[in-house]
């Protein structure tokens, strides 16, 4: 008998199909975690700040309570305060303050006032959800068709105030054509801090981006001003500080969690991005109120990294058909039919939300909350085995194919559903659940934006790396474009997406302006974490160091 006819016994022949299938299996090479076990030990010193500290930031917040409110101010100084109030961090401490101000302020319809002004009063009204109308800067041309602005101050408000247009706001495209001109230009003769900050916002605008870091990028900015509140001031500091102690022990609290499910060495193959998850989920949801959501959401996130590695580079056809099994049926018995290290990330994702269960759902009485929360889960990792059965025979999808589904591969539909589950009464109900789970506007335009972002970072070295079809590709594929003209119209959707969220925003609305904050959220840290490069996967440089200034080092006071 030839070395050809040999008849393996089954046992021998499973044995090689075993070691065929380890052998084929794809890495993509992720480098190390940059901060391994660092938040284990580290903490400041206003994680145990003592009664004098409490007592002073108690102080401070009553002072500016009562500027916020005050009823005297004139409109312009009250709008001024409030946007400040925003951009330094401490809005979220007079939230029924704010609303109840700008209220006031909108019924009084558009102001007549200078440029300055009504880049403000737009700005801080859109942005917390009241509709104003762009007509106001019609009326503020010139004669030349552009804007009376020569100071970097009221230039660089007029390019932050056009980043909340919608769709045939013509005037506010004109504006940001203008101011971004302007602000180049003056670049150079302008000093620091404000020199960065300008630099900053012109990669990355005020309203695009990441409001804790923009917190903390503007503190110095406000502190430079002659006109600053010395009180507010203080405030903000006092207050990010304090407010970054709890997040440390937020992010010490998930690294012992990672730590003992030890993926480094068991589920190797993936991503170890702990901590920036934790950032990732930081940009979304930074009130101490959400404490407890922010854990759940950074261990969720983490184990979806894991899952998208698992389907992307690392499982087999077969194996990820058993594992889109086991998660929709949500059994224990589910892990069965399962090789070791998917039962070691079944596991885990089990753990983590029966955890939530008792901690926060059943514990407040919404235990319909679950049944929410896995849905859309399950959602994911669907999305996750439709990528992979293009992948595995060759099929390439046309555009609005890719698109459908990668809304939902994106991960945002089903992590926005659970940050709603973590905001708690009276938000996380079953009517803005249920909305949740459809993907409605607001929801669609953030996933595309994650993914579309996504896409024109890293659609080069996924194909590289011999991974299924971008958008990209699948862009030009379709409509027989160049790359250069399919990135380019793949800009204009994601722009088109920012202004369906500025849309969507606006009042009246049927659901509350909180419940579409995670939405819009989200779509800020995709444009923070995808700036220029993939920064969650490459998470040296910009990233690091933005965790850096978060995380680590408190303000000086």
């Amino acid at each position: 008998m030839s070395p050809a006819q040999v008849v393996l016994p089954v046992s021998a022949q499973t044995q090689n199909t075993a070691a065929s299938e380890e052998a084929n299996r794809r890495s993509a090479g992720y480098h190390p975690s940059f901060w391994g076990e660092f938040f284990l030990t580290h903490s400041s010193e206003y994680e145990k700040s003592d009664a004098t500290v409490q007592r002073k930031h108690e102080e401070l917040q009553q002072q500016v309570r009562r500027m916020v409110m005050d009823p005297a101010a004139d409109t312009s100084k009250k709008l001024e305060l409030i946007d400040a109030t925003l951009r330094l961090g401490v809005g979220y401490r007079f939230e029924g303050e704010i609303e109840s101000e700008l209220e006031k302020i909108h019924s009084q319809g558009t102001p007549d006032c200078d440029l300055y002004t009504a880049c403000i009063w737009f700005r801080v009204l859109r942005g917390q959800g009241f509709t104003v109308s762009a007509d106001v800067f019609t009326k503020l041309k010139n004669k030349d068709g552009g804007f009376d602005a020569k100071d970097a101050q009221t230039l660089l408000c007029l390019y932050e105030t056009t980043h909340l247009r919608i769709q045939g706001e013509q005037v506010l495209e004109e504006a940001l054509d203008f101011s971004t001109k302007q602000l180049e230009a003056l670049l150079p003769e302008l000093s620091s801090p404000l020199a960065e900050y300008v630099k900053n916002s012109l990669e990355l605008p005020y309203h695009k981006g990441m409001q804790r870091l923009e917190a903390r990028q503007y503190i110095p900015i406000y502190e430079a001003y002659s006109t600053k509140n010395d009180a507010l001031l203080h405030f903000a500091k006092l207050d990010f500080n304090l407010l970054q102690a709890l997040h440390q022990s937020e992010i010490r609290e998930i690294t012992r969690w990672w730590k003992d499910l030890d993926f480094k060495t068991r589920l190797s193959y993936a991503r170890d991005r702990l901590v920036e998850c934790y950032f990732w989920i930081l940009g979304v949801q930074y009130e101490p109120q959400y404490s407890m959501s922010r854990i759940f959401l950074t261990k969720v996130i983490s184990l979806a990294s894991v899952f998208d590695d698992t389907y992307d580079i690392y499982g087999t056809f077969d194996e990820l058909k058993l594992l889109t099994a086991a998660v929709d049926r949500w059994e224990p018995e589910a892990t069965d039919s399962l090789p070791g290290y998917m039962q070691i990330l079944y596991g885990a994702l089990s753990e983590v939300f029966e955890e939530y269960k008792d901690m926060l759902i059943n514990a407040e009485g919404r235990d319909y909350c679950l049944y929410y929360g896995k849905e859309a889960m399950k959602g994911l990792v669907r999305s996750y085995h439709t990528e992979a059965v293009s992948f595995h025979t060759g099929h390439v999808q046309n555009f609005e194919e890719y698109l459908d589904n990668s809304a939902v591969s994106s991960g945002y539909p089903m992590l926005t559903v659970e940050a709603l589950i973590g905001m708690g009464a009276p938000y996380a109900t079953k009517e803005a659940l249920d909305w949740a789970l459809k993907v409605p506007r607001i929801i669609k335009a953030s996933s595309d934006i994650c993914r579309l972002v996504d896409d024109l970072r890293t659609y080069k070295v996924e194909e590289e790396r011999g991974d299924a079809p971008s958008g990209v590709h699948c862009y030009m594929k379709d409509y027989n474009v160049s790359e250069e003209e399919a990135c380019e119209r793949i800009k204009e959707m994601i722009d088109l997406a920012w202004k369906a969220i500025n849309e969507e925003i606006q009042k009246p609305n049927h659901l509350p302006l909180p419940v579409l904050l995670p939405a819009l959220n989200f779509a800020r840290m995709m444009e923070v974490l995808y700036q220029n490069i993939d920064g969650y996967t490459n998470s040296g440089g910009r990233t690091k160091e933005r965790i850096t200034s978060l995380l680590v080092h408190p303000v000086t006071i």
